[in-house]
């Protein structure tokens, strides 16, 4: 018979190895991490203090400890990192601290080909189901342009850096559909080996499926596939169980005693061989004669072992007392011993006492449906049931859990509530958004940080798209500026020195990649623009100077310009953005708020006033009909009392929950320890992710 050799199988794509056929590593680019917002204790272990002292009559030392312990700072301590950017650049940067301390990874990378995603609004009080508009970011956007290819060049550089990031007792588990995961497998098996391969997860993600009913020729699809591999053989484990179903209870446990009422099984007593305390009574065959058998009682091993007596019973042929005698005389004290019609005694076990059957690789019972209250509206989300499962299995309290695609921060938000550090990322604005109050929501919840990789990513961006080290870094520039002026629709602009580009009657300056737009540049720009009789200026920026936005619209509306300040989008960095179409500028919002003193002395409330989203006409009509007053736009504000002019520091926050959909438009007191000048920094962020910040000088009298 011919000999069949099995050899590894494996995908290939344009790319996946050079001219020399070596194997392309992924790209890794360390860059610095930027905290953009910090958040010492969430809105909801506020409210929760709040209660507790509202039952409690403290002593002034428990009031004194609580505020103490309410304005520490961890300092150098860990916090939780949500991570807004590209995540192969973001796992690059988190190699050098990381690699090899990450203990669990799931990730769910979104796969639709040619798909956009709607997302459910949240608008005052009332939701709205709505395709992608023009102003908020996608939620998820097919950016593998290529399809299949392109998703699995995209995934197998992730996988490989997440491999790095993996502890040495580590797990991952992809979470993929059952159309793309028979790829993913061939793939992760090249990464971590086939001897790394522990499961293929199905989960029963819904009951049926609709369009089976509709005329549909194949079966309904309702399953997605979790595979599940681990770093090493030393992989951390965690015995998991279910509870019993109604009929496994009635086949299994049908024996009541009379007696408690108490349902039970039983199991066997008896062993292949003899062990532990053997101090029964021994039964010796001893053979007289051609066939007479005499049974001798006494202790000494003479003959070879019939078996043991318990009670004037003895195994049956060829076994033996799995137990100990004393084990045995106090289960019979605890009437946990259960005698067949024989004789034969077998140990009982309890319905309550047994965990339940343990978990197998399908999964049932934790479909989407099950999310009834922890739902965000984010089209694929997860329910906290099946993270729960995964994170209880693979990690103990204490260990790192990491999301690089956490969309609507399930994961992070299960590792929190389980006593686990994470870390958590994704590249969408909203996705980020939609996490961050999830978390806020969460009593008790340990102190993170929100960080992005802000202008050292963009750097990376410009480098590789338009020349890197190969050009000059003038020429750099020139095709950066040109490329921007491109997409926004305007032509370029020669003989000046701030302006940049003309759009119909405006002219238009683009603010650099690796610094925010200044005060002094726009001052620059106005001052070009009287010299050229010009009456129009938009600006185009990444980053924003801290109070600019009110200050300079209203300083150039004096000299007779009007000034559009625009954001450049992040999807300017996506080529399949680029390619689509996908790329909007849109107008800075617009905020107001009121100062006052409160009734404590030293002590201030910030209420918000107003708050103006000017680009109206890109708000989607089935959004902009719900809208019945300038809140409505608001889905989440927050206060930095002490702005350093670096990192926002969330003091007081309000923002709309499923629960509860109304936002409180005033802060609490906020009492300052020291007199002088201090800067409040205000955020507001609308409805679809979009944040605007504005500083505001307060001087606290003594």
């Amino acid at each position: 018979m011919a000999k069949i050799e099995i050899t590894r199988t494996e995908l290939v794509w344009p790319g996946k190895y050079d001219e020399d056929g070596n194997l392309v590593p992924p790209r890794r680019v360390s860059l610095p991490f930027q905290v953009i917002e910090r958040v010492n204790e969430t809105r909801a272990t506020r409210e929760q203090r709040e209660e507790e002292r509202a039952g409690h009559v403290a002593t002034l030392f428990e009031y004194w400890r609580a505020d103490e312990e309410q304005k520490a700072d961890p300092g150098d301590g860990w916090r939780n990192k949500l991570i807004w950017g590209d995540n192969l650049y973001v796992m690059g940067s988190l190699l050098e601290h990381f690699a090899g301390k990450v203990d669990l990874i799931y990730i769910d990378p979104p796969f639709a080909t040619g798909a956009d995603f709607s997302f459910r609004a949240e608008v005052g009080d009332e939701f709205v189901d709505k395709n992608q508009s023009l102003l908020e970011e996608k939620a998820y956007r097919d950016t593998w342009g290529e399809g299949i290819s392109s998703y699995i060049r995209m995934l197998y550089d992730c996988l490989r850096l997440m491999s790095e990031l993996m502890s040495p007792s580590g797990s991952i588990y992809i979470h993929l559909g059952w159309d793309i995961s028979q790829y993913v497998k061939v793939v992760a098996d090249e990464i971590f080996g086939t001897g790394s391969f522990i499961n293929e997860i199905t989960w029963k993600r819904q009951s049926a499926h609709s369009d089976v009913a509709q005329g549909a020729t194949h079966y309904g699809r309702v399953h997605d596939v979790i595979l599940f591999y681990a770093r090493g053989t030393d992989f951390t484990w965690n015995h998991q169980f279910e509870e019993y179903d109604q009929e496994y209870v009635q086949a299994h446990y049908r024996h009541v005693e009379p007696e408690t009422g108490r349902c039970f099984t039983h199991s066997d007593m008896t062993a292949a061989k003899p062990g532990g305390d053997t101090e029964y009574e021994w039964r010796i065959k001893r053979k007289i004669g051609k066939s007479t058998w005499q049974a001798d009682l006494t202790n000494e091993y003479q003959q070879p072992v019939e078996g043991f007596e318990y009670k004037g019973v003895r195994p049956y042929r060829g076994r033996y007392w799995g137990y100990s005698k004393a084990n045995m005389v106090e289960w019979e004290k605890q009437a946990r011993i259960y005698y067949t019609r024989t004789g034969t005694p077998r140990l009982k076990h309890y319905l309550e006492d047994m965990p339940g059957r343990p978990i197998q690789d399908i999964w049932d019972k934790m479909s989407t449906q099950t999310i009834g209250s922890e739902r965000t509206g984010y089209a694929t989300q997860k329910p906290k049931l099946l993270l729960e499962r995964i994170i209880l299995t693979s990690s103990n309290e204490g260990n790192l859990v990491a999301d690089f695609f956490c969309g609507s921060g399930t994961t992070l938000a299960v590792a929190e509530k389980l006593g686990r550090c994470w870390i958590g990322c994704d590249m969408s604005r909203y996705a980020i958004h939609v996490t961050r109050k999830r978390l806020m929501d969460i009593p008790k919840c340990c102190p993170f940080e929100i960080l992005n990789l802000g202008q050292y990513e963009r750097q990376v961006w410009q480098g590789i798209t338009f020349g890197g080290e190969r050009r000059p870094r003038q020429m750099l520039i020139f095709e950066y500026l040109k490329f921007i002026l491109e997409l926004y629709g305007a032509q370029p602009l020669a003989g000046t020195q701030h302006l940049h580009g003309k759009k119909g009657s405006a002219v238009v300056h683009i603010g650099a990649v690796d610094a925010p737009v200044t005060i002094d540049e726009i001052n620059g720009c106005l001052e070009e623009c009287k010299a050229m009789k010009q009456k129009e200026l938009h600006v185009l920026g990444w980053e924003w100077e801290m109070g600019l936005a009110n200050l300079m619209v209203d300083q150039a509306k004096a000299q007779g310009i009007r000034l559009l300040l625009l954001a450049i989008p992040r999807e300017v960095m996506e080529q399949q953005a680029v390619d689509k179409g996908d790329i909007h500028f849109y107008e800075l919002a617009y905020l107001e708020v009121e100062i006052k003193p409160s009734r404590k002395k030293h002590s201030f409330r910030v209420t918000l006033t107003d708050f103006v989203i000017p680009n109206d006409e890109l708000i989607p009509p089935e959004v902009r009909e719900k809208i019945r007053k300038w809140s409505d736009y608001v889905d989440y504000w927050a206060v930095d009392w002490d702005f350093q002019n670096d990192t926002f520091v969330n003091g007081w926050t309000s923002y709309r929950t499923r629960r509860d959909r109304t936002l409180r438009l005033k802060t609490d007191p906020h009492v300052y320890e020291t007199p002088g000048t201090h800067r409040i920094l205000v955020k507001v962020i609308d409805i679809f992710g979009n944040d605007t910040s504005q500083v505001f000088a307060l001087e606290v009298p003594w």
